[in-house]
């Protein structure tokens, strides 16, 4: 059975990031743009990672260019920006394609395992899996991550080894 650990992305800042580092821990994947109305969202993020990291929780975001070209800026540009304008300390891939032709393997498995209704349509889609390495829960851009919906998700998945 494939799982989140199965997958590798490559780094923002170099190198690789091996999902399997981080086996028996819930994962919040998170595609993101620094030019985007759900841009803030980072600060949420930032704030989630913070609060649950402790206790398990990792947060990966995900730049993407392919939502209103609103990721144009290198792998520099954007971890420039994060850091800078949210104090962004989660790990963060390299810009990937999330959805069409090129879609990361990563994103093809969310697709198949979530759904077509949890497809990405635009930025900040959220996946949340569970300490097996299971998607058990996606939200959309609208949902932001300090809402009660991703908090009480993420409570369950780091209470329940």
């Amino acid at each position: 059975m494939t799982t989140i650990y199965d997958f590798t992305l490559p780094a923002l800042e170099g190198g690789d990031i091996n999902l399997a580092d981080y086996r028996g821990r819930p994962v919040l994947i998170v595609n993101t743009a620094s030019k985007c109305g759900f841009t803030p969202q980072y600060e949420g993020l930032q704030a989630l990672w913070y609060q649950f990291r402790s206790m398990g929780l990792v947060v990966i975001g995900v730049p993407s260019n392919d939502f209103g070209a609103q990721e144009p800026g290198t792998s520099a540009e954007i971890a420039s920006f994060c850091h800078r304008n949210y104090g962004v300390s989660f790990p963060m891939a390299a810009r990937s394609p999330v959805k069409g032709p090129q879609t990361i393997p990563l994103f093809r498995w969310l697709d198949k395992e979530c759904g077509f209704l949890a497809r990405p349509r635009w930025n900040f889609y959220k996946y949340l899996t569970n300490r097996t390495g299971q998607p058990v829960a996606w939200f959309s851009s609208v949902t932001a991550p300090t809402s009660d919906r991703v908090t009480k998700a993420v409570e369950r998945v780091i209470l329940n080894p």
